[in-house]
């Protein structure tokens, strides 16, 4: 398995990865070389180092695709993560803190978990086998050595292991691996409906115990145009029961855009069926984005709480605000702002919370102030005009 070094003019950080293909292609999770300046890759049982290319990102699974010019390479065996079962062992593979190739090993704690807040499109497995910073993007194999998912996260008061670790599928790493590799992009539809789980309290009132609860439909979008109503609840897609809403998002994500699809509901306790041809999502808003641009265009930032520490290994003692994106060829991008930096301070206030960051660009608004930022554990600064 490669071992992955994402380095900026600055900081440099560790990861892992997996050889999917003997001509150089290697799957990792995209904050392991988000905002990287150069990907520099090793191999198991080597020191060379290789420049790799950046073939495509996703950040709404956190997974990205890079490409190294070696040949001959052994590949990684993909497994069936659908018929995983809770119980099974499993050893996850990787480069924890640095110190170079390690196999921890464990079972699988838990399948299908979402709703943890790390990645817009969740269905992980959670695992006890030790997961540590820089195991990211290294393999989770089973007893056979097939590869069952992706290590992406963990859960960690100090940013060590708790025994609580998280994996990308094996399915979705492949279905999204291939189409980085043959597109460099994704390309999800998007029905534009906001939904919810069926609450316990609700269930009385519907003849399924299962499904999506529609919250809202947005005007002139695929649901709207399809005849759902707020208060339908979805209940199949193609013929597939949907059990919540995390299960409708990530089915319809799945699919293309201009796809027709059958959706089943229920309405007042009646059974409907209807059809849909779903939209481009990149052209529409999607429910839950971050765009907060707090005085700054193109500056993208999310709080900074333990599902996000526990994605980028945040250790509990740095606080600030996590900048979660910067839009090309933005104000933000020219002060120098990067993906993954900390806002720590600006001029003499301390950050602590999106609110602290607010006040502090209040405060004498036309003035240049210092923002002091953390990036890959260095203390460096901005000037903003």
């Amino acid at each position: 398995m490669p071992k992955l070094n994402p380095q900026s003019r600055k900081a440099h950080s560790l990861g892992s990865g997996v050889i999917i293909s003997s001509d150089g292609y290697i799957v990792t999770n995209n904050h392991v070389v988000e905002g990287a300046d150069k990907v520099m890759v090793t191999l198991y049982g080597s020191k060379k180092e290789y420049k790799a290319k950046i073939i495509g990102q996703d950040p709404k699974t956190d997974i990205a695709v890079i490409k190294i010019m070696v040949k001959d390479l052994p590949v990684a065996r993909f497994g069936d993560s659908s018929k995983l079962l809770a119980g099974d062992v499993v050893f996850a593979i990787g480069n924890p803190f640095g110190i170079g190739e390690s196999v921890t090993s464990g079972i699988i704690s838990a399948l299908n978990k979402s709703s943890i807040g790390l990645n817009q499109y969740e269905n992980f497995i959670q695992t006890d086998a030790s997961v540590n910073p820089g195991n990211s993007g290294g393999a989770l194999v089973d007893s056979r050595g097939a590869l069952i998912g992706i290590n992406s996260a963990i859960i960690s008061r100090s940013g060590g292991n708790n025994g609580i670790g998280f994996a990308i599928p094996s399915n979705m790493v492949k279905k999204i691996a291939t189409a980085l590799v043959d597109n460099g992009k994704i390309k999800r539809g998007f029905l534009g409906v906001s939904i919810s789980d069926l609450k316990q309290n609700m269930k009385g009132l519907f003849k399924n115990n299962t499904g999506a609860f529609i919250l809202k439909v947005e005007k002139n979008s695929a649901a709207s145009k399809a005849g759902l109503k707020r208060g339908d609840l979805i209940i199949a897609i193609n013929g597939k029961k949907i059990h919540d809403a995390n299960e409708l998002k990530n089915i319809v994500g799945g699919i293309l855009p201009n796809k027709n699809i059958n959706i089943k509901f229920e309405r007042n306790q009646e059974i409907k069926t209807t059809k849909a041809i779903l939209s481009d999502m990149k052209n529409e808003k999607g429910f839950g984005e971050n765009t907060n641009e707090p005085y700054i265009k193109g500056l993208l930032i999310t709080q900074l709480d333990n599902q996000t520490r526990a994605k980028y290994s945040i250790p509990v003692n740095i606080h600030g605000v996590l900048v979660s994106g910067v839009k090309e060829d933005s104000e933000a991008q020219k002060y120098g702002f990067k993906t993954g930096d900390i806002i720590v301070q600006v001029q003499n206030t301390s950050v602590k919370s999106i609110k602290d960051l607010n006040m502090a660009f209040q405060k004498r608004k036309n003035r240049a102030k210092i923002v002091y930022i953390n990036r890959g554990g260095y203390i460096t600064y901005l000037v903003i005009n």
